[in-house]
């Protein structure tokens, strides 16, 4: 039976987080230099996953919080000389940086004799435009600020910031928020299935997707109309008899990308089986902690190790919630999602600890029932 692999990769797998200038104390925004250094020891990690495990199928995603929040931070910065950009378009910017950095992988495969490609497919992921995440954004995006810094953002910028998390002196961690409304389907899902059947790695669904929602057309002196954003319009003759088209624009969010690749594991299995294939998918969404935990940075902390989906589901949906909404708990709820579509196994766990997770000694591992 043929076995694919989904690894989904933090922003962070690519940009080291934590810096801070010994100096001032205030958070270093990586550089170049330093997000691709990051981007090769991740690379490294995974192609041990690779050599460890020849005969599986592999497909990478991405987060982009970091990477999209420094684009609109240049945006910002370069007005009025320069316009504003969309976020549909910041995505788009980062899905073709962060791809051909991930894309590296060629390298620390080729070095060890392994015959692979690994390549990026730019990626449309459709949301519905009534999401509520529209009116009441969750999403963290860019680098970290105390509240001192996110107060002067709010006030100076317009953003809408929140209380990240903790850091370990207990300083408030505060990050800007966008929408991030709910994937509800890949348009590129052909391609990244073409891809598979060639044996190649495609790094797809990056920061989530490029977010876009259907256009539905209007009929107008007997044509059909589309309207796309910026008054870009399709058109053809009407015909009571067709079905509309699936036509796209882009809309202004960030998907959550756990959501996305959870989604995009769902639809591979969904795809393969109406083909009469069996197919086992499964999802690791590789974080900066060791797993999933309750009553996260308290004394009371504890890890959660091997737990079924009911199980898993019963806790995520606590009143109050037990896993913060713009970190943990899209990865929580992402694992639950993927099981109820028939995923294989989830888990929850740091790059370096992939094989530990496996065996059960790190990690979070989420099995079917």
């Amino acid at each position: 039976m043929r076995k694919i692999r989904i690894f989904a990769f933090g922003g962070n797998e690519v940009s080291p987080v934590g810096l801070k200038d010994p100096k001032t104390g205030k958070a270093i925004n990586p550089d170049i230099a330093m997000q691709w250094q990051r981007t090769a020891d991740t690379c490294r990690l995974v192609a041990d996953i690779f050599e460890k495990h020849p005969e599986d199928l592999y497909v990478l995603t991405h987060g982009n919080g970091p990477q999209v929040g420094n684009v609109l931070m240049r945006a910002e910065m370069c007005r009025p000389d320069l316009p504003p950009l969309p976020l549909d378009v910041c995505v788009a910017d980062t899905q073709g940086a962060m791809a051909f950095m991930l894309a590296q992988l060629n390298n620390e495969l080729n070095i060890r004799g392994i015959d692979n490609v690994v390549t990026g497919i730019v990626t449309q992921v459709v949301v519905n435009k009534d999401d509520p995440d529209f009116k009441s954004p969750s999403k963290y995006i860019g680098p970290s600020y105390s509240r001192e810094e996110s107060g002067r953002r709010i006030e100076e910028n317009g953003w809408a910031m929140k209380l990240y998390k903790k850091d370990d002196t207990g300083a408030e961690i505060w990050r800007r928020v966008v929408p991030s409304p709910v994937p509800v389907d890949i348009v590129e899902i052909d391609a990244i299935e073409a891809m598979l059947e060639k044996g190649i790695v495609p790094i797809t669904v990056g920061g989530g997707g490029i977010p876009v929602r259907e256009v539905a057309p209007e009929i107008k002196d007997g044509k059909e109309v589309y309207t796309c954003n910026y008054g870009v319009k399709f058109s053809r003759p009407a015909n009571s008899g067709s079905k509309p088209l699936k036509m796209y624009t882009g809309v202004e969010a960030v998907i959550d990308k756990d959501l996305a690749s959870a989604l995009l594991g769902c639809m591979l299995m969904k795809r393969a089986r109406a083909r009469g294939r069996e197919v086992e998918v499964s999802l690791t969404i590789f974080t900066g902690e060791d797993g999933a935990k309750l009553n996260y940075q308290k004394p009371d902390q504890r890890d959660l190790r091997v737990i079924k989906a009911s199980e898993l589901e019963a806790i995520y949906t606590r009143i109050p919630p037990p896993f913060p909404a713009g970190s943990m708990g899209p990865k929580i709820k992402a694992a639950i999602e993927f099981m109820k579509g028939g995923g294989t196994v989830a888990y929850i766990s740091k790059t370096d600890l992939f094989e530990e997770t496996l065996a059960g000694k790190a990690g979070t591992t989420v099995l079917p029932g």
